[in-house]
C-alpha cells in the first residue's frame, strides 16, 4: 500500500460549509476521486481510517460530513467503540440528524462535494467513483442518479432503505444512471428486508444499469465498521475486494 496523507478541509455547500476529510497518496500528483458516505455514526477515526485504506489503493478520497448543517463532527458524542448496549442511545439523538437529510438534500450537498472535487488539485479530471455505508449506500444511490455526468461508479454496503415504497425511495432514480453499481447487502437484514433487495434489483434491471447485487450471507447490517459490535472481519474483506474491482473497472 501507498503511503497515504490525510487533512481536514471545509467543503462550502449551498447551506453552509461541510467539514470534511481528505486522504490521498503522499506523493502530490492528481489522483482519481472517490466520494466515501459515512454511516449513521459519522466522520471520526474509523471512517478516516477507512478513507487512508482506499487512499493507498491510488485515490483521492473524500468523506464529507453530511450532518454539516447539525454541527461539525462528531455532531453527536460516541465512544470509541460503539456496542450493542450503546446504539440505543446514540440512535434516538442520531435518528432526527437522519430524518432532516432529504433526498433534495442529499443531492444538493452532493453537487458541491462533486464540485469541490473537481476543483481540488489533488483530484484527477474526469469522472469520480462514489462508495457509502448504511445509510452512504442510499446516498451514494442517490447521487449516481443525480449526477450521472459525473459519476462513473457507486458502491453501497449494508445499505438500509433503499428501495421503499416511498415516492422519494433512491432506487426511482434507476433510470437516470448510467455509472456502474455495486451492492453489497447484509444478510436478515431489518433495514433492507428481501422485498427490498428485489425491489432494487428490477428497478435496476429494467433501467438498464450495469450493476450486481451480492447478499453477504452471516453478515450483519454495519459489517464494515470496525469500531461497532457489528463489525465482521471476513465480510469487511469482501467488501474490500469487491469496491477495489468496481474502481479498477471504472478507472
Amino acid at each position: 500500500m501507498t503511503a497515504v496523507q490525510g487533512t481536514a478541509v471545509d467543503v462550502p455547500t449551498e447551506d453552509g460549509v461541510a467539514d470534511a476529510y481528505l486522504s490521498r497518496p503522499a506523493a502530490g500528483v492528481p489522483r482519481p476521486g472517490v466520494l466515501l458516505y459515512q454511516d449513521a455514526f459519522g466522520l471520526r477515526p474509523h471512517l478516516r481510517a477507512m478513507a487512508d485504506r482506499l487512499a493507498g489503493a491510488g485515490y483521492a478520497v473524500l468523506v464529507p460530513n453530511v450532518f454539516y448543517r447539525h454541527g461539525r463532527s462528531p455532531v453527536v458524542e460516541l465512544p470509541e467503540f460503539i456496542d450493542t448496549e450503546a446504539r440505543p442511545d446514540i440512535f434516538e439523538r442520531l435518528l432526527p440528524v437522519m430524518r432532516s437529510l432529504t433526498p433534495d438534500l442529499v443531492t444538493r450537498d452532493a453537487g458541491a462535494y462533486l464540485r469541490w472535487m473537481a476543483r481540488s488539485p489533488l483530484v484527477a479530471d474526469g469522472p469520480v467513483a462514489v462508495t457509502g455505508y448504511c445509510m452512504g449506500a442510499r446516498l451514494s444511490l442517490l447521487t449516481a442518479g443525480a449526477h450521472p455526468e459525473r459519476v462513473a461508479a457507486a458502491a453501497g454496503f449494508h445499505g438500509g432503505r433503499l428501495a421503499t415504497e416511498a415516492p422519494d425511495s433512491p432506487h426511482l432514480v434507476a433510470g437516470r444512471v448510467t455509472a456502474e453499481l455495486y451492492f453489497g447487502h447484509a444478510d436478515d437484514d431489518p433495514a433492507l428486508p428481501p422485498e427490498e433487495k428485489e425491489r432494487l434489483e428490477k428497478a435496476l434491471t429494467a433501467a438498464g444499469v450495469r450493476h450486481r447485487c451480492e447478499v453477504y450471507e452471516g453478515a450483519r447490517h454495519g459489517f464494515t465498521q470496525a469500531d461497532t459490535a457489528a463489525y465482521q472481519g471476513a465480510a469487511s474483506e469482501r467488501h474490500w475486494a469487491a469496491l477495489l474491482d468496481l474502481l479498477t473497472r471504472t478507472f
